[in-house]
């Protein structure tokens, strides 16, 4: 072929998929104006009415938490009124009977606080003059003096002999009217009403929540998702799940950390360790910010309580141990206590209901999240609290490492990948994930949106990701290599029978001793995939050579082609590059017809399609398993012979003239 002929073949084929066209790339899309108001109108209801909506929160909650305990009690045949009457009667006996020994414990240390007053203004002084103070330890010092004082003055002012000097203030008296009792009766329970009412209507609502589960759950239905009964009962069945097993998981957790706290605060000897136990348990269920009060109280108290530093140690080793054991061990034995939020997502949400409705929203925020989740999973309309809330990833593997090869951050796409490498193969990875996000590349090719330079910036990080996963490929080959070696002794000891067929077809064959060529097709993201095949290949054992697109068009560039290669392939990520490949591999044949010569034309599709025949080329692959296969096969290459058209230059008139009038 002459030179002339493979510029007019270069440049046909840059003109077999014509010129590039730049098609728009923000496709018309529903506007989400109508989602967002009604957030918004809903965020608005739930803040102006947190009054009534908020005991009907803890109520569905307490529903969604109690409903299995109810149904149990309805297998072992208790009727349906009895269950949910017992069910109700002993969790909110179990509340209040906790409620009372907190409140008394409270109690309690609050009467000896003024006791402590010396130790803590010891240890104080004693960090002041060491050396540490750096005003506040001044301020606090001051603080605890003055409360100190104010408490001591309190204590004496009834009946302190030895005042007489000192002025008396005038001292607010109230007019006690004994003739009122209903007044002074109301003035006390007034406050407690409030209370009292609200927790009798959570009681209520639960208990006819838990009678009519099965009625609600139609009217719900029937009232949301009517259209779409497969899709409305898979939600309320996820959601009630996913709050349930939180609540209880959770409940076992905090009980499993709460429980060793107190008696490891016993032994030590902090006063009251049965008070910190329990709020501890009840702390837990407030994210993040929960597990750091329940851990300051205790270490203030062991602070207050020794005038040495040891207890404060002791109380510090307890906590840690907890902590380890409940997040290393108890957590994901009980795996069940996850709840499909990020963890970002749970400290905002904690943010938002804690500002919307206070303490309790604190508590609260996490099973409504999970909730919210949920919803944004099965309604179209609200996909985006799935997307903001959710823990799973919102985008596939293949479009997370696209997105990092065009951002050009090779360090976190190795990350990536050696996430992905820790249960499967390089095999496994560059065949699922990088082909597939350089796939995603072509086609952005294709339509215009990716330019040069961000083609070689894709390339660059994609082959840099390559040599960062050098040292495992290294590894795979060791391990490849001792797995042969053991079958070969274990062979030798003991003859296995004969295979029938080809054997395992999702095993790739040996590559020691083999040579390959691996070149990309025509632009820089074919010479990425062929860099990814050519690592695979030497995961084999074979010796590889890689070369890039450009090195084809240049004559001198196929010496780059070892004299002893077993195969030629080329990588093309164009599926429509047929024409190209065709052409190529004719090249490749007649310069080195004792060689195998194929073509890997890449395809997201890999079981819906089969490879394309091209004339001359030894094999036609679509995977990076098959194209390995046929590369480091033992089949003889196929020769080809084709005539070669010997071209002759047309004469011209003259010289066709000069030619007769010689003959005459």
């Amino acid at each position: 072929m002459s030179s002339s002929d493979a510029k007019i073949t270069e440049a046909e084929l840059e003109n077999d998929l014509g010129p590039r066209r730049v098609y728009s790339t923000s496709p018309s899309a529903p506007s989400r104006m109508p989602a967002f108001a009604s957030v918004l109108a809903v965020i608005a209801i739930l803040y102006f009415g947190k009054e009534v909506l908020l005991p009907l929160a803890i109520a569905v909650l307490l529903t969604f938490a109690l409903a299995p305990i109810s149904s149990r009690l309805r297998k072992l045949g208790m009727p349906r009124i009895p269950a949910v009457i017992v069910t109700v009667v002993i969790a909110f006996l179990v509340l209040v009977l906790f409620g009372l020994v907190v409140a008394g414990h409270v109690a309690e240390v609050a009467q000896n606080l003024p006791a402590y007053q010396g130790n803590i203004i010891a240890k104080i002084r004693s960090l002041q003059e060491s050396g540490t103070d750096s005003g506040i330890v001044r301020r606090l010092t001051s603080v605890v003096e003055s409360v100190g004082r104010e408490l001591s003055n309190a204590e004496q002012r009834p009946g302190a002999p030895g005042t007489g000097s000192r002025p008396r203030e005038p001292v607010l008296v109230e007019i006690f009217a004994p003739s009122r009792p209903i007044e002074t009766l109301t003035s006390l329970i007034g406050p407690l009403l409030g209370p009292i009412a609200s927790l009798g209507l959570i009681i209520v609502v639960v208990i006819f929540m838990l009678l009519e589960r099965e009625e609600l759950r139609d009217r719900f239905i029937r009232l949301v998702g009517y259209g779409d009964l497969h899709r409305t009962t898979e939600a309320i069945q996820e959601a009630g799940s996913r709050v349930a097993r939180y609540l209880l998981m959770q409940l076992v957790v905090n009980c499993a950390y709460g429980v060793p706290l107190a008696l490891g605060l016993w032994a030590v000897g902090i006063p009251n360790p049965a008070l910190w136990g329990m709020l501890a348990i009840v702390l837990r269920f407030v994210p993040y910010i929960g597990p750091v009060i329940a851990t300051v109280l205790p270490l203030f108290l062991a602070f207050a309580v020794d005038p040495g530093w040891s207890l404060v140690l002791w109380v510090g080793a307890i906590f840690l141990v907890l902590e380890l054991t409940s997040n290393n061990v108890i957590e994901p034995w009980l795996y069940g206590s996850r709840t499909g939020l990020s963890p970002l997502a749970i400290i905002v949400a904690a943010i938002f209901w804690a500002w919307l409705w206070g303490p309790v929203g604190l508590v609260l925020s996490t099973p409504l999240t999970v909730c919210l989740a949920v919803l944004g999973r099965y309604v179209p309309q609200f996909e985006f609290l799935e997307v903001v809330f959710g823990s799973d990833p919102v985008l596939d593997p293949k479009e997370r490492l696209y997105q990092r090869l065009l951002a050009g951050d090779p360090d976190e796409a190795t990350d990536y990948a050696e996430e992905f490498l820790e249960e499967d193969y390089l095999e496994d990875y560059y065949g699922k994930v990088a082909i597939p996000a350089l796939l995603l590349a072509e086609k952005d090719r294709r339509r215009g949106v990716l330019t040069a330079e961000q083609m070689e910036q894709v390339f660059g990080t994609a082959i840099t990701l390559v040599s960062n996963l050098a040292e495992i490929a290294q590894e795979e080959e060791q391990e490849e290599e001792e797995e042969e070696e053991e079958e070969q002794k274990e062979a030798a000891v003991r003859p296995s029978p004969p295979k029938e067929g080809n054997g395992d077809e999702s095993e790739l064959p040996d590559g020691r001793g083999k040579t390959v060529f691996c070149v990309g097709g025509r632009g820089p993201l074919d010479d990425a995939s062929a860099a990814m095949l050519a690592q695979i290949l030497q995961v084999q054992g074979a010796e590889v050579v890689a070369a890039r697109h450009s090195d084809i068009p240049n004559r001198r560039a196929m010496s780059l082609v070892p004299k002893q290669s077993n195969a030629i392939v080329v990588c093309f990520l164009n599926e429509d590059s047929t024409r190209h490949a065709t052409i190529l591999v004719r090249r490749f044949k007649r310069i080195y017809p004792a060689i195998r010569v194929g073509a890997v034309l890449w395809v997201e599709n890999q079981k819906e399609r089969q490879p394309p025949a091209l004339g001359e080329a030894d094999f036609v692959a679509i995977t990076l398993t098959s194209a390995a296969r046929e590369a480091l096969a033992d089949a003889p290459p196929s020769l080809v012979t084709t005539a070669r058209k010997i071209r002759t230059r047309r004469s011209s008139n003259k010289t066709g003239i000069a030619a007769a009038r010689s003959g005459i």
